[in-house]
């Protein structure tokens, strides 16, 4: 298992997707299991012995500020900065760099998907290579269908969007101080940084077959709350055995 590392998770957007399911939450917020879908991430973290966060905030701050700030009895260390309510991901990285300064590498995650992703594995793959930023690849999840059409607009084949041949950046972040080179005010961490730093091969990705979902809808979370209750539940990694009654603790 890797050494401790901070982790910088970005919980500071409006979730406007999620808004269909009367949310009058944060998307961080929402639950799953009776748990925040934050929770769910920085206990994934927690069950690789990062435990030391720092919550970037904005939409929603006083929630998550109320909600992390009186989880007493557990030995996570969570530092909140209010990083403002339009910021983009890049510039909300930025406000928080003072807080990250010193450290060799360090995470970061949207904190709006769960997987079952190998943490050590990818933090030593990355460790190994000259990569200023690593990040999780995925295969596309959505539920829409790509069709082939001809010029006259007859289609041919459709298709589950799954099929395509690429990967999709899954939000899971190892970072090196030298991102911070390449964040500019008024830009984002994606595309804008992190395509002047895969220009010049600085960016590594570790290919995930496994489970990944984002929690972008009202759908996505009844889906998860719904297989959670059902015992179906592979992105809890720190409980191998689950019981379909069980309650996360």
């Amino acid at each position: 298992m890797s050494g401790s590392m901070k982790v910088v998770l970005f919980c500071g957007g409006q979730g406007l997707r999620m808004r269909g399911d009367g949310m009058v939450v944060p998307k961080p917020m929402v639950t799953i299991g009776g748990r925040p879908l934050l929770w769910h991430v920085m206990r994934y973290y927690a069950h690789y012995g990062h435990t030391d966060f720092i919550l970037c905030l904005g939409h929603g701050a006083d929630e998550l500020t109320d909600y992390f700030g009186r989880a007493g009895g557990r030995s996570w260390h969570i530092t909140m900065v209010d990083t403002g309510l339009q910021a983009s991901i890049g510039e909300r990285l930025m406000q928080v760099a003072e807080h990250v300064r010193g450290e060799d590498v360090f995470l970061a995650n949207y904190a709006d998907t769960l997987t079952d992703a190998p943490l050590s594995a990818m933090v030593e793959g990355f460790r190994r290579s000259d990569a200023a930023v690593g990040l999780l690849a995925v295969r596309p999840s959505s539920s829409h269908h790509v069709i082939q059409m001809g010029p006259d607009g007859m289609v041919s084949r459709v298709d589950d969007a799954g099929v395509l041949h690429h990967w999709e950046n899954g939000g899971y972040f190892i970072m090196r101080q030298q991102i911070f080179d390449e964040l500019r005010p008024g830009q984002d961490l994606v595309p804008h940084a992190l395509n002047r730093l895969a220009a010049h091969g600085r960016v590594l990705a570790h290919r995930h077959h496994g489970f990944f979902r984002g929690v972008d809808t009202a759908k996505d979370r009844i889906e998860l709350d719904h297989a959670y209750r059902q015992g179906r539940r592979p992105w809890m990694v720190w409980e191998s055995q689950l019981e379909p009654a069980a309650v996360a603790r």
